[in-house]
């Protein structure tokens, strides 16, 4: 069986998946699915092409339905229809390609959607200034204005934004997917240290990345799917690279002797 995550104070995660399966027509792609996501940690889910990280992702994140299994947030059931009942929860999803406008600028992408208006007009000034102050908190300083144009900033900034954008509406999770693909070294570090600035913020946050070498860097646990399959979950202190990249690539490790130990 896979390790059971710690809990946070209440004895129980922020988000606990049981038993979630999901089908696409005759094609499963999740098995059984158990996984935990406490407050204040950040867990790094990884796997290879096609283990299911996705999918499971966007059944978290409302975008699909599973076929069957529970999802419990704070101890209580709940149905996650779509990304509005995420929304309302404080889940919040920032995808790969970031969602951004390119021609918006950033103030306008933050409220994207959710435009404050004061007597039929938008309400510019504050938003700017929740904008600010969400930017602030995250210590995101490299950008040169909050009117800039999506489309003039770096790679690592627009990560910064995108996060930005998710966190400014109460959110209890953050789901990130793949947040360092395709940045440079210092970019990079500029991510990894926000990651780390919403654990200790007391979010749950949920990486999906490929990049071991990030994952170690910010991951307090560590989860692995294989073929649709969670094989483990467990503190990140009890893998290596190498028993990751075992289970990754064949469900199971070798490292107690013997033949990999698999889910079932």
């Amino acid at each position: 069986m896979a390790a059971v995550a710690s809990t946070t104070a209440t004895g129980e995660p922020l988000l606990k998946i049981r038993e979630l399966d999901k089908h696409f027509g005759p094609v499963q792609a999740l098995y059984h699915v158990d996984l935990d996501l406490p407050s204040g940690q950040v867990t790094a889910l990884v796997g290879d092409n096609g283990a299911g990280k996705t999918v499971l992702t966007k059944c978290v994140a409302g975008i699909y339905q599973p076929d069957h299994g529970q999802v419990f947030w704070e101890s209580h059931p709940v149905h996650i229809r779509n990304a509005r009942d995420a929304a309302r929860l404080g889940i919040e999803t920032v995808y790969q390609d970031l969602a951004l406008a390119d021609n918006l600028d950033i103030v306008q992408n933050m409220f994207l959607g959710r435009e404050r208006v004061n007597a039929g007009l938008l309400d510019e000034d504050s938003m700017e200034r929740s904008a600010a102050e969400t930017l602030a908190s995250l210590r995101v300083t490299t950008v040169r204005s909050i009117r800039q144009p999506v489309a003039s900033l770096s790679g690592g900034q627009r990560q910064s934004v995108a996060v930005a954008k998710a966190v400014m509406w109460n959110s209890k999770l953050v789901i990130m997917d793949e947040p360092t693909a395709a940045l440079g070294v210092v970019q990079t570090k500029q991510v990894l240290d926000l990651i780390k600035r919403l654990r200790d913020r007391g979010l749950a946050v949920m990486v999906i990345s490929h990049n071991l070498n990030d994952v170690f860097e910010v991951a307090d646990r560590i989860a692995v799917l294989y073929l649709g399959r969670l094989v483990v979950q467990d503190k990140a202190s009890a893998f290596d690279r190498q028993s990751v990249v075992e289970y990754m690539t064949t469900g199971g490790t070798t490292r107690s002797g013997g033949t990999p130990t698999r889910n079932s």
